[in-house]
């Protein structure tokens, strides 16, 4: 397998070859912890996630990759932004891809399952926002999805 490694402003990054809409999504249980993930492809914590697959819409993959990295089947109930910051690419050293960052963020509630790790999940968490955002292993673009989602829905939609 493969690791993932991001570039947050960072000079040193390689220069993109690649764009692909993907979905982070926020699935708030009734006690409002979060879904998370410890990603296998490079140990950070994450919202589950990932690329929206021609012939699918965001609300399908959103649902798909939520269900294929936790376990967990959920219905989208809302959106927290949309980011697309040119300084963030993302390695996939597995082939050399370099994307540019380009994620939707959604809410969404669980209907179903239980948190199981997967491939592309080391650990499945229900997280209380704030120990997620303090957990050392988030990305600086994880910690601003999971803070803008943490401002409600009059701070959304997040356009970045």
């Amino acid at each position: 397998m493969g690791r993932r490694i991001d570039y947050l402003d960072d000079d040193a990054a390689p220069p993109a070859n690649s764009m692909v809409p993907s979905v982070n999504v926020a699935v708030a249980d009734a006690n409002g912890r979060l879904l998370a993930i410890q990603r296998s492809d490079n140990g950070n914590w994450a919202l589950p996630g990932g690329a929206i697959d021609l012939g699918e819409s965001l609300t399908q993959a959103a649902i798909r990759e939520t269900e294929e990295e936790t376990g967990v089947r959920c219905e989208i109930t809302g959106l927290v932004g949309i980011y697309t910051n040119p300084r963030h690419v993302i390695h996939y050293t597995s082939n050399d891809e370099v994307r540019q960052e380009f994620s939707i963020v959604v809410t969404a509630r669980p209907v179903l399952g239980e948190p199981t790790p997967s491939s592309e999940s080391t650990r499945v968490e229900w997280i209380e926002p704030q120990t997620f955002l303090d957990q050392s292993d988030l990305h600086p673009s994880m910690r601003a999805r999971i803070e803008d989602y943490l401002a409600g829905p009059e701070a959304w939609p997040r356009i970045a």
